[in-house]
């Protein structure tokens, strides 16, 4: 004997636990842990939804519920606008082996009548929507996590050799404000790793040169340019703008102190990256979480120990690797998504293509960042690195 939608429907609500959205409204005001899961479609959802929500679309729920549900024994509200779509999902979870689910009804549409919590997404538009599709594909970023780098400040320290490709890359994910410090004019001799830049740019500023590229390259992005070299006279008013990481792209002992200790002081964290001929490393400073650059190395070597790549030389292809690296770990903690290089050192030999990890500690007796530090001001350090004050590569 066939059935009818509403005899299916009626089944199906016979064999699913339901709540009122009065009663579900108490229990997240109670503190009770839900996961709830919005089942209605895309326009629905960037029109408002029920703030902490999970969208799964109901016609997706057998697809992405393992990954997006992982819990199956985890307590599960579902809702959609008016109690049908999610009974048919929370049945569907059931079968899937979810075994608390239940289905709010009637649906978001009273919810939202009756004045209780809801949120508005971030609202991209179609070119948008178009441009970051593939970044929405993925469940780790999605539109809530492009709505984070889209309203997301990372604070580039160098427009050079590591600046080139971690600002091409955080530009082109959509990173939505790019602070670019570099005193430096672009040269012919910079061309050979130094991306960003062109033959039709040499003798522009490195700043001014890196702002035409980024903004052709995407249009979202908002550069924040600091024409001028990184020193204790400035580092306060250019690091505090509310910058959500700091990606070091300097080839400088000198300036890397004052860039930990003020990154300490004001609680950032520094995407650190350097290179030398064909090796390169990456490590993420972050305050409170693990270790800061003194920790490793307390004070800046001599100079003859610590020659520069205009000294030393450099492949030109390997701060491309590095330099995306870098944006990786930016990308990864605007997201908070993954695990950052926090207490690990990743270092890069080229030439025998290898990658190895060392972990790193933190120094409790830290002059800057351990329990009883004796700097507390900065320190202008001279006579490092030919001199360089704040040489970007």
């Amino acid at each position: 004997m066939s059935k009818s939608y509403a005899d299916m429907l009626q089944d199906v609500r016979g064999e699913i636990r339901q709540v009122k959205l009065e009663d579900l409204h108490e229990r997240i005001k109670a503190g009770e842990k839900l996961t709830l899961v919005d089942v209605r479609e895309k326009d629905e959802w960037r029109q408002g939804h029920i703030p902490g929500a999970i969208h799964l679309p109901r016609g997706f729920i057998e697809m992405q519920a393992a990954s997006k549900l992982p819990d199956r024994d985890a307590p599960i509200v579902t809702y959609c606008a008016g109690g049908i779509r999610s009974a048919f999902a929370t049945k569907t979870l059931q079968e899937l082996g979810y075994t608390r689910v239940e289905s709010a009804n009637p649906g978001y549409g009273q919810w939202k009548d009756k004045g209780f919590p809801t949120t508005v997404p971030f609202q991209f538009t179609d070119a948008q929507l178009d441009r970051y599709s593939r970044h929405l594909l993925l469940p780790e970023v999605g539109e809530k996590g492009q709505a984070k780098l889209l309203q997301g400040r990372v604070l580039l320290l160098g427009a050079g050799g590591l600046g080139s490709p971690a600002a091409l890359y955080l530009a082109a994910a959509g990173v939505g404000t790019l602070g670019v410090v570099d005193g430096d004019k672009v040269d012919a001799s910079n061309l050979q790793r130094q991306v960003l830049h062109g033959l039709d740019r040499v003798g522009v500023s490195k700043v001014e040169s890196g702002a035409q590229t980024i903004r052709n390259l995407n249009p979202d992005v908002n550069v924040v340019a600091f024409e001028e070299r990184l020193d204790s006279s400035n580092i306060d008013r250019i690091f505090d703008q509310d910058w959500d990481v700091i990606v070091d792209g300097l080839d400088n002992f000198p300036t890397r102190y004052l860039v930990n200790d003020a990154s300490v002081w004001k609680n950032i964290p520094v995407v650190h990256g350097s290179i030398f001929r064909f090796d390169g490393q990456v490590t993420t400073f972050w305050p409170k979480k693990g270790p800061c650059y003194r920790c490793l190395y307390p004070e800046p070597p001599p100079a003859h120990l610590a020659p520069s790549c205009a000294e030393a030389g450099v492949l030109g292809v390997l701060p491309g690797v590095i330099g995306t690296i870098q944006a990786t770990e930016a990308i990864k903690i605007i997201l908070g998504e993954g695990e950052p290089l926090v207490g690990r050192l990743l270092q890069y030999d080229s030439l025998q293509m290898k990658f190895r990890t060392f972990k790193l500690r933190r120094d409790v007796d830290c002059t800057v960042c351990g329990e009883t530090p004796s700097i507390t001001k900065y320190i202008d350090y001279e006579g490092f690195c030919a001199g360089q004050p704040a040489a970007a590569e």
